[in-house]
């Protein structure tokens, strides 16, 4: 998920041909109080105007609390948004104020229930309510770990590795889950790091997210090769899956591969494994 401050038009313009899964355009920190409804109107007439060509478009608004907040979710609903990430969400008081407003406007123009909401989690009370957020509307399609604003309200600091957003990352992974939604991980900010960003990638996927957001075109190939199978893992994976159409075509419940038993858990991992492979591009539904 690419981050793109929603003040800059030539960013807005060009962010898909890099080829992220998502576009997160930001109404909220990369854009000052002076420049808060130009950056409105500017995203407004990218979703309505630029083809995306089927990438996931996401608006990052203000805050409802804020005079900007409900006016962002106007805009963006109007000019037909997938998904508003709300964010500094602490509460699933918060969400259902935001499903609210998103309803009043869906309902003025005649699509109801089209808009999905991703709540950033960016404190430590957002963390201990993490799974009430995650199930606090049947919009909610995952959350997010926005960690500069966490790591300030724990009193801390970010380190290199990380210690200091762990509990955050796996009560985020394990509320996500809870809840049967997706879960996203926090941006990488320092670019000349790249050994050390392969590394962040490499354990959020370990700690169980769905994906990473992104500040720089750079960094979406490492993203995309760290969670994209390896051809050993897929083909493990796709002779697992043709184990259980042939107990499923003998009406057996035991599965059998290379003489092993297969269990559930490895079913769930190798199911897991050839959804990213498509996901990624890498393996289609004529393969299996």
């Amino acid at each position: 998920m690419m981050f793109v401050p929603g003040n800059n038009p030539g960013m807005m313009a060009d962010a898909h041909i890099y080829g992220p899964d998502s576009i997160m355009l930001d109404l909220e920190d990369s854009v000052t109080m002076a420049e808060k409804d130009a950056a409105r109107i500017l995203v407004y007439n990218a979703l309505k105007s630029i083809d995306y060509g089927g990438v996931e478009m996401v608006v990052r608004i203000n805050p409802l609390s804020t005079p900007y907040g409900k006016k962002d979710v106007e805009a963006v609903v109007k000019a037909g948004v997938d998904v508003i990430r709300m964010p500094k969400t602490e509460t699933a008081e918060e969400v259902k104020e935001l499903e609210a407003e998103i309803l009043k406007v869906e309902k003025e123009i005649g699509c109801e229930g089209r808009t999905k909401i991703m709540a950033a989690i960016e404190s430590a009370l957002g963390v201990v309510n993490a799974y009430a957020i995650a199930t606090a509307s049947p919009r909610m399609m995952g959350i997010a770990l926005g960690a500069e604003d966490y790591s300030a309200n724990l009193k801390t600091n970010r380190t290199p590795g990380g210690a200091e957003l762990l509990l955050a990352r796996e009560s985020i992974v394990v509320a996500a889950r809870a809840a049967g939604i997706c879960c996203f991980d926090t941006v990488y900010s320092n670019l000349d790091d790249m050994e050390s960003f392969r590394k962040e990638v490499e354990l959020i996927k370990t700690l169980g997210f769905d994906g990473k957001s992104i500040i720089n075109p750079r960094q979406i190939e490492i993203v995309n090769e760290v969670f994209t199978p390896s051809p050993k893992e897929i083909e493990k994976a796709m002779k697992i899956v043709a184990a259980i159409k042939e107990a499923q075509a003998k009406g057996s419940g035991v599965i059998s591969v290379n003489g092993k038993m297969v269990d559930r858990p490895v079913v769930l991992r190798a199911e897991r494994t050839i959804a990213l492979a498509e996901a990624a591009g890498v393996l289609s539904k004529e393969d299996l």
